[in-house]
């Protein structure tokens, strides 16, 4: 079984509400930091001044590939602005894993000990 790393930037004040609703939805292992960027709106004018970098959170989770669409939907709910969204709701990055290792004993994982079932 294949793994996938989900990245998500959504807004610092959305992250709370995604982290519980992935936990809620049994997929509790996620690591989460903060960072600054820009999207298609090149940053926000207020007045005079332009902020072109705005603070948000990124949170990434390693998920078996066959659960993509479940964890994805999960995420979207829970980061989106109202019942439509926003500009600067953020975005969402999907790659494949080739490996996962666990430092503490050096094992290479298979997808299913990835999940927290042994080898």
């Amino acid at each position: 079984m294949s793994m996938i790393m989900i990245r998500a930037i959504v807004r610092p004040e959305k992250a709370d509400d995604v982290l519980a609703a992935l936990m809620d939805a049994g997929f509790p292992a996620v690591t989460k930091y903060s960072v600054a960027g820009r999207g298609k709106q090149r940053g926000i004018k207020i007045g005079e001044v332009t902020y072109d970098e705005i603070p948000k959170t990124m949170l990434m989770s390693v998920v078996p590939e066959v659960d993509r669409d479940f964890v994805l939907d999960t995420i979207m709910k829970a980061a989106r602005s109202g019942t439509k969204g926003a500009f600067g709701d953020g975005k969402i990055f999907i790659s494949d894993v080739e490996d996962v290792f666990t430092i503490s004993s050096g094992v290479k994982e298979t997808a299913t000990a990835a999940e927290g079932v042994p080898a």
